[in-house]
């Protein structure tokens, strides 16, 4: 009797304050056209990475991953997958915001770090009312509804996010699952040339560009764009 490959299951991870309602947004309808299973991961604000990095294991216990993530979950998506070849199929890397240990200078890590503090000290209303002053609409609905979810404890997720490793260009140089990197030519928190650098560093990759408004106005955007971008890389020669 001939076997039924086992279904891929499309792990998707949050970003920084982010919550498995966005993630669903944005990898879920790519996974339904392809028939792929989706598990949307609810960040667990006291322990952001373990919690990723468990609903990963026991997908990979079930069967084939794609790993996809966005900006922290994107990397790590990426970390995950480079030590653990075997259980997954790709990887969807979907603005990435930093390359390397040193985060003094990355834009995101110093956004987690400061609004941990104005949290701590001024309260979540407070901080969510000028978060919603200087963000688009849908950013600020989005991280409205995520950062109400994770209180009282957001500001230990921040925190965790803010001190997290990035991987290194020798990690990125030594993944050799396919990835699709997907980055916005004009978001200052996550750097276009950021993706630009993964991309070059990976041996088996592909950059597909994306912009905020586009972003906003169709999360699924993401899954689309890196799942297209990851079907080029079935039939490129690895690097």
């Amino acid at each position: 009797m001939l076997r039924t490959p086992p279904q891929v299951t499309v792990v998707a991870l949050p970003g920084t304050g982010s919550d498995a309602d966005f993630a669903a947004r944005a990898f879920g309808p790519a996974a339904a056209a392809r028939g792929w299973a989706l598990h949307a991961v609810e960040p667990e604000p006291r322990a952001v990475i373990a919690s990723y990095t468990a609903a990963l294991d026991a997908a990979a216990a079930r069967g084939p991953v794609l790993a996809a993530g966005i900006s922290l979950g994107a990397a790590v998506a990426l970390d995950w997958a480079a030590g653990h070849p075997a259980a997954v199929v790709g990887v969807l890397a979907a603005l990435p915001a930093w390359t390397g240990a040193e985060t003094a200078a990355c834009p995101a890590a110093l956004s987690a770090a400061v609004t941990a503090e104005q949290l701590r000290a001024d309260g979540l209303d407070a901080v969510l009312e000028r978060m919603r002053a200087s963000s688009p609409p849908w950013l600020a609905a989005a991280l409205t509804q995520s950062w109400r979810s994770q209180w009282p404890h957001l500001p230990d997720a921040l925190d965790e996010a803010a001190s997290y490793r990035w991987p290194e260009l020798d990690r990125l140089a030594r993944t050799r699952t396919p990835v699709a990197v997907v980055g916005a030519t004009d978001d200052p928190v996550h750097p276009i040339t950021v993706a630009e650098q993964w991309a070059a560093a990976l041996p088996h990759a592909d950059l597909a560009r994306v912009r905020l408004d586009e972003l906003g106005e169709n999360p699924a955007i993401l899954g689309n764009t890196g799942c297209a971008a990851l079907d080029r890389l079935t039939t490129a020669p690895v690097r």
